[in-house]
Protein backbone atom coordinates (compact mmCIF):
# COMPACT_ATOMS: atom_id res chain seq x y z
CA UNK A 1 0.00 0.00 0.00
CA UNK A 2 1.18 3.52 -0.78
CA UNK A 3 -0.20 6.83 0.41
CA UNK A 4 -1.16 7.89 -3.11
CA UNK A 5 -2.82 4.52 -3.85
CA UNK A 6 -4.28 3.16 -0.63
CA UNK A 7 -5.75 -0.32 -0.50
CA UNK A 8 -9.54 -0.01 -0.89
CA UNK A 9 -10.00 -3.04 1.35
CA UNK A 10 -7.84 -1.69 4.19
CA UNK A 11 -9.08 1.68 5.47
CA UNK A 12 -7.61 0.93 8.90
CA UNK A 13 -4.14 0.54 7.43
CA UNK A 14 -4.51 3.56 5.16
CA UNK A 15 -5.59 5.81 8.02
CA UNK A 16 -2.75 4.58 10.22
CA UNK A 17 -0.14 5.14 7.53
CA UNK A 18 -1.40 8.62 6.65
CA UNK A 19 -1.79 9.61 10.29
CA UNK A 20 1.83 8.69 10.96
CA UNK A 21 3.16 10.39 7.82
CA UNK A 22 1.21 13.63 8.23
CA UNK A 23 1.03 14.06 11.99
CA UNK A 24 1.66 17.51 13.45
CA UNK A 25 1.59 16.30 17.05
CA UNK A 26 4.04 18.34 19.10
CA UNK A 27 4.85 20.71 16.24
CA UNK A 28 3.63 23.75 18.19
CA UNK A 29 4.21 22.40 21.67
CA UNK A 30 2.32 20.12 24.02
CA UNK A 31 -0.20 22.80 24.99
CA UNK A 32 -1.25 23.77 21.47
CA UNK A 33 -4.93 24.58 20.89
CA UNK A 34 -4.85 25.95 17.35
CA UNK A 35 -3.34 23.30 15.10
CA UNK A 36 -2.76 24.58 11.57
CA UNK A 37 -4.14 27.99 12.50
CA UNK A 38 -0.58 28.55 13.75
CA UNK A 39 0.28 29.08 10.07
CA UNK A 40 -2.11 32.05 9.94
CA UNK A 41 0.27 34.72 11.19
CA UNK A 42 -0.04 38.47 11.58
CA UNK A 43 1.76 38.84 8.27
CA UNK A 44 -0.85 36.65 6.58
CA UNK A 45 -3.62 38.89 7.93
CA UNK A 46 -1.84 41.95 6.58
CA UNK A 47 -1.44 40.19 3.24
CA UNK A 48 -5.13 39.34 3.21
CA UNK A 49 -6.23 42.85 4.14
CA UNK A 50 -4.18 44.27 1.27
CA UNK A 51 -6.34 42.29 -1.17
CA UNK A 52 -9.35 44.54 -0.53
CA UNK A 53 -9.49 46.79 -3.58
CA UNK A 54 -13.12 47.10 -4.68
CA UNK A 55 -14.83 46.93 -1.30
CA UNK A 56 -17.30 44.28 -2.47
CA UNK A 57 -18.18 41.64 0.11
CA UNK A 58 -19.77 38.21 -0.03
CA UNK A 59 -21.46 36.26 2.72
CA UNK A 60 -20.44 32.63 2.36
CA UNK A 61 -23.11 31.29 4.73
CA UNK A 62 -26.18 29.31 3.91
CA UNK A 63 -29.41 30.55 5.55
CA UNK A 64 -29.97 29.26 9.06
CA UNK A 65 -33.62 28.21 9.00
CA UNK A 66 -35.94 25.21 9.02
CA UNK A 67 -35.58 24.82 5.26
CA UNK A 68 -31.96 23.74 5.64
CA UNK A 69 -30.29 20.52 4.56
CA UNK A 70 -30.41 18.40 7.70
CA UNK A 71 -32.35 15.11 7.76
CA UNK A 72 -31.92 14.13 11.40
CA UNK A 73 -28.72 12.05 11.14
CA UNK A 74 -27.23 11.72 14.64
CA UNK A 75 -29.94 14.05 15.91
CA UNK A 76 -28.84 16.92 13.67
CA UNK A 77 -31.84 19.08 12.90
CA UNK A 78 -32.29 22.36 11.08
CA UNK A 79 -32.47 25.56 13.14
CA UNK A 80 -35.72 26.27 14.96
CA UNK A 81 -36.36 30.00 15.25
CA UNK A 82 -38.94 31.10 17.84
CA UNK A 83 -40.15 34.60 18.71
CA UNK A 84 -40.20 35.48 22.41
CA UNK A 85 -41.78 38.91 21.88
CA UNK A 86 -43.44 40.27 18.74
CA UNK A 87 -44.90 43.46 17.31
CA UNK A 88 -48.34 42.11 18.13
CA UNK A 89 -47.37 41.86 21.79
CA UNK A 90 -46.19 45.46 21.69
CA UNK A 91 -49.34 46.68 19.93
CA UNK A 92 -51.54 44.92 22.47
CA UNK A 93 -49.65 46.55 25.32
CA UNK A 94 -48.91 43.22 26.99
CA UNK A 95 -45.17 43.72 27.42
CA UNK A 96 -45.48 45.86 30.56
CA UNK A 97 -43.14 48.57 29.28
CA UNK A 98 -43.62 52.32 29.90
CA UNK A 99 -44.31 55.29 27.58
CA UNK A 100 -45.28 53.24 24.55
CA UNK A 101 -41.98 51.52 23.92
CA UNK A 102 -42.15 47.97 22.64
CA UNK A 103 -39.79 45.41 21.22
CA UNK A 104 -39.21 42.00 19.75
CA UNK A 105 -36.94 39.20 20.92
CA UNK A 106 -36.22 35.75 19.58
CA UNK A 107 -34.31 32.54 20.19
CA UNK A 108 -32.75 29.89 17.96
CA UNK A 109 -32.27 26.23 18.88
CA UNK A 110 -29.92 24.29 16.63
CA UNK A 111 -27.02 21.86 16.48
CA UNK A 112 -23.82 23.83 16.06
CA UNK A 113 -22.94 21.97 12.86
CA UNK A 114 -26.30 22.06 11.09
CA UNK A 115 -25.34 24.61 8.44
CA UNK A 116 -22.26 26.65 7.44
CA UNK A 117 -19.70 25.79 10.11
CA UNK A 118 -16.22 24.92 11.28
CA UNK A 119 -15.27 21.52 12.64
CA UNK A 120 -13.31 22.19 15.81
CA UNK A 121 -10.24 20.19 16.79
CA UNK A 122 -12.28 18.23 19.33
CA UNK A 123 -14.78 17.04 16.73
CA UNK A 124 -13.03 13.88 15.51
CA UNK A 125 -10.81 11.33 17.25
CA UNK A 126 -8.42 8.66 16.02
CA UNK A 127 -8.43 5.49 18.13
CA UNK A 128 -9.38 7.44 21.24
CA UNK A 129 -6.86 10.21 20.63
CA UNK A 130 -7.73 13.87 20.12
CA UNK A 131 -5.58 16.56 18.54
CA UNK A 132 -1.94 16.58 19.66
CA UNK A 133 -2.17 13.07 21.07
CA UNK A 134 -4.46 13.92 23.95
CA UNK A 135 -6.79 11.36 25.50
CA UNK A 136 -10.21 11.91 23.93
CA UNK A 137 -12.03 10.76 27.07
CA UNK A 138 -10.53 13.50 29.22
CA UNK A 139 -10.32 16.17 26.50
CA UNK A 140 -13.97 16.20 25.44
CA UNK A 141 -16.40 15.30 28.22
CA UNK A 142 -20.05 16.01 28.98
CA UNK A 143 -18.82 19.50 29.95
CA UNK A 144 -17.52 20.05 26.41
CA UNK A 145 -14.06 20.31 24.94
CA UNK A 146 -11.98 21.20 27.96
CA UNK A 147 -8.78 21.93 26.01
CA UNK A 148 -9.39 22.83 22.38
CA UNK A 149 -12.86 24.38 22.59
CA UNK A 150 -13.77 26.45 19.56
CA UNK A 151 -13.58 29.63 21.64
CA UNK A 152 -9.79 29.53 21.43
CA UNK A 153 -9.99 30.13 17.68
CA UNK A 154 -12.32 33.13 17.81
CA UNK A 155 -9.62 35.78 17.39
CA UNK A 156 -7.58 34.01 14.73
CA UNK A 157 -9.52 33.18 11.57
CA UNK A 158 -8.97 36.15 9.29
CA UNK A 159 -6.45 36.34 6.47
CA UNK A 160 -5.86 35.50 2.83
CA UNK A 161 -8.58 33.38 1.30
CA UNK A 162 -8.15 31.48 -1.96
CA UNK A 163 -10.99 29.98 -3.97
CA UNK A 164 -10.27 26.82 -5.95
CA UNK A 165 -13.31 26.49 -8.20
CA UNK A 166 -12.78 22.84 -9.09
CA UNK A 167 -16.36 22.61 -10.34
CA UNK A 168 -15.65 25.07 -13.13
CA UNK A 169 -12.08 23.91 -13.76
CA UNK A 170 -12.79 20.21 -14.31
CA UNK A 171 -16.57 19.96 -14.23
CA UNK A 172 -17.16 20.83 -17.85
CA UNK A 173 -19.69 23.31 -19.18
CA UNK A 174 -22.10 22.78 -16.29
CA UNK A 175 -19.44 23.81 -13.76
CA UNK A 176 -20.47 21.15 -11.25
CA UNK A 177 -18.80 17.90 -10.24
CA UNK A 178 -20.95 14.76 -10.18
CA UNK A 179 -21.57 13.15 -6.81
CA UNK A 180 -18.84 10.68 -5.94
CA UNK A 181 -16.10 12.64 -7.75
CA UNK A 182 -12.86 12.36 -5.80
CA UNK A 183 -10.89 15.62 -6.02
CA UNK A 184 -7.18 14.80 -6.09
CA UNK A 185 -4.13 16.94 -5.40
CA UNK A 186 -3.60 17.11 -9.17
CA UNK A 187 -7.11 18.54 -9.55
CA UNK A 188 -6.36 21.19 -6.94
CA UNK A 189 -3.09 22.13 -8.59
CA UNK A 190 -4.67 22.13 -12.06
CA UNK A 191 -7.41 24.43 -10.83
CA UNK A 192 -4.94 26.84 -9.25
CA UNK A 193 -2.92 27.01 -12.47
CA UNK A 194 -6.01 27.59 -14.57
CA UNK A 195 -7.07 30.42 -12.29
CA UNK A 196 -3.61 31.97 -12.09
CA UNK A 197 -3.48 31.78 -8.31
CA UNK A 198 -1.04 30.14 -5.89
CA UNK A 199 -1.91 28.42 -2.63
CA UNK A 200 0.50 29.60 0.04
CA UNK A 201 1.36 28.74 3.61
CA UNK A 202 -1.25 30.11 6.02
CA UNK A 203 -4.02 30.47 3.44
CA UNK A 204 -7.66 29.63 4.03
CA UNK A 205 -8.56 27.53 1.00
CA UNK A 206 -12.14 27.27 -0.27
CA UNK A 207 -13.01 24.43 -2.64
CA UNK A 208 -16.13 24.80 -4.76
CA UNK A 209 -17.55 21.57 -6.17
CA UNK A 210 -20.84 23.00 -7.42
CA UNK A 211 -22.92 20.51 -5.44
CA UNK A 212 -24.70 23.27 -3.54
CA UNK A 213 -25.79 24.91 -6.80
CA UNK A 214 -27.17 21.56 -7.96
CA UNK A 215 -29.20 20.81 -4.82
CA UNK A 216 -30.61 24.30 -4.79
CA UNK A 217 -31.90 23.64 -8.28
CA UNK A 218 -33.07 20.07 -7.73
CA UNK A 219 -33.84 19.91 -4.00
CA UNK A 220 -31.76 18.93 -0.95
CA UNK A 221 -32.14 15.20 -1.55
CA UNK A 222 -29.28 13.43 0.24
CA UNK A 223 -27.01 16.48 0.49
CA UNK A 224 -26.69 15.87 4.24
CA UNK A 225 -24.70 12.66 4.47
CA UNK A 226 -25.33 11.24 1.02
CA UNK A 227 -23.16 10.93 -2.09
CA UNK A 228 -21.10 14.01 -2.87
CA UNK A 229 -18.02 15.23 -4.67
CA UNK A 230 -15.20 16.00 -2.29
CA UNK A 231 -11.55 15.70 -1.45
CA UNK A 232 -9.89 12.37 -2.08
CA UNK A 233 -8.26 10.58 0.84
CA UNK A 234 -5.05 10.90 -1.16
CA UNK A 235 -5.07 14.70 -0.72
CA UNK A 236 -3.87 14.27 2.87
CA UNK A 237 -0.28 14.74 1.70
CA UNK A 238 -1.17 17.93 -0.20
CA UNK A 239 -3.09 19.32 2.77
CA UNK A 240 -0.11 18.64 5.04
CA UNK A 241 2.62 19.79 2.67
CA UNK A 242 0.90 23.01 1.60
CA UNK A 243 0.76 24.17 5.24
CA UNK A 244 -2.60 25.88 4.76
CA UNK A 245 -4.35 27.20 7.84
CA UNK A 246 -7.81 25.88 6.99
CA UNK A 247 -9.96 24.46 4.21
CA UNK A 248 -13.70 24.61 3.54
CA UNK A 249 -16.04 23.21 0.91
CA UNK A 250 -19.61 23.66 -0.29
CA UNK A 251 -20.49 20.07 0.66
CA UNK A 252 -21.82 18.44 3.82
CA UNK A 253 -18.77 16.38 4.61
CA UNK A 254 -15.65 17.90 2.96
CA UNK A 255 -14.39 14.57 1.59
CA UNK A 256 -15.76 12.52 -1.28
CA UNK A 257 -18.76 10.33 -0.55
CA UNK A 258 -19.05 7.40 -0.82
CA UNK A 259 -15.60 7.25 0.71
CA UNK A 260 -12.90 5.55 -1.32
CA UNK A 261 -12.86 2.28 0.59
CA UNK A 262 -15.16 -0.71 0.57
CA UNK A 263 -16.24 0.05 4.15
CA UNK A 264 -15.28 3.33 5.77
CA UNK A 265 -16.72 6.48 7.28
CA UNK A 266 -14.97 9.83 6.75
CA UNK A 267 -11.40 8.49 6.89
CA UNK A 268 -9.86 11.78 5.71
CA UNK A 269 -11.44 13.52 8.71
CA UNK A 270 -9.75 10.93 10.92
CA UNK A 271 -6.36 11.92 9.52
CA UNK A 272 -6.59 15.68 9.15
CA UNK A 273 -8.41 16.78 12.32
CA UNK A 274 -6.95 14.77 15.22
CA UNK A 275 -3.56 14.09 13.62
CA UNK A 276 -2.84 17.08 11.39
CA UNK A 277 -4.77 19.63 13.42
CA UNK A 278 -6.39 21.03 10.26
CA UNK A 279 -9.42 23.30 10.58
CA UNK A 280 -12.20 22.03 8.29
CA UNK A 281 -15.26 23.97 7.15
CA UNK A 282 -18.36 22.54 5.53
CA UNK A 283 -21.60 23.64 3.86
CA UNK A 284 -20.21 27.00 2.76
CA UNK A 285 -22.08 28.91 0.05
CA UNK A 286 -19.43 29.79 -2.52
CA UNK A 287 -21.71 30.53 -5.47
CA UNK A 288 -21.79 34.34 -5.54
CA UNK A 289 -18.08 34.56 -4.75
CA UNK A 290 -17.28 32.08 -7.52
CA UNK A 291 -19.31 34.06 -10.04
CA UNK A 292 -17.42 37.22 -9.15
CA UNK A 293 -14.05 35.48 -9.31
CA UNK A 294 -14.90 34.07 -12.73
CA UNK A 295 -15.87 37.55 -13.91
CA UNK A 296 -12.81 39.46 -12.70
CA UNK A 297 -10.25 36.64 -12.75
CA UNK A 298 -9.19 37.31 -9.13
CA UNK A 299 -9.38 34.27 -6.89
CA UNK A 300 -7.75 35.68 -3.74
CA UNK A 301 -9.43 37.94 -1.18
CA UNK A 302 -9.58 38.91 2.45
CA UNK A 303 -11.54 36.32 4.40
CA UNK A 304 -12.86 36.63 7.94
CA UNK A 305 -14.57 33.58 9.39
CA UNK A 306 -14.42 33.58 13.20
CA UNK A 307 -16.45 31.00 15.10
CA UNK A 308 -18.83 31.98 17.85
CA UNK A 309 -16.79 31.75 21.07
CA UNK A 310 -18.99 29.05 22.55
CA UNK A 311 -17.05 27.70 25.49
CA UNK A 312 -16.13 24.06 25.03
CA UNK A 313 -17.84 23.65 21.66
CA UNK A 314 -16.42 21.21 19.09
CA UNK A 315 -17.84 23.18 16.17
CA UNK A 316 -19.48 26.49 15.43
CA UNK A 317 -21.90 28.10 12.98
CA UNK A 318 -20.32 30.99 11.09
CA UNK A 319 -21.07 33.74 8.60
CA UNK A 320 -17.80 33.94 6.65
CA UNK A 321 -17.16 37.16 4.78
CA UNK A 322 -14.98 37.38 1.70
CA UNK A 323 -13.98 40.92 0.74
CA UNK A 324 -12.37 41.85 -2.60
Amino acid sequence: MTLDRPDRLDPEGAVAEAAKAYSNWGRWGADDRLGTLNFLTRAKRVQGAALVRRGVSFSLAQPFDMNGPQRGWRRRTNPVHTMLDTGADAALGTQGLPHGIGGADDVVAMPLQCSTQWDGLGHIFDHGKAWNGRDAATTVTSDGDLVTGIEHMAAHIAGRGVLLDVGRAIGGAVGELPDGTAITADHLEETARAQGVRVERGDIVLVRTGQLARVRRDGWGEYAGGPAPGLSFTTAGWLHGSEIAAIATDTWGFEVRPNEFEAAFQPLHQVVIPNMGLLVGEMWDLEALAEDCADDGVYEFFLAAPPLPITGAVGSPINPLAVK
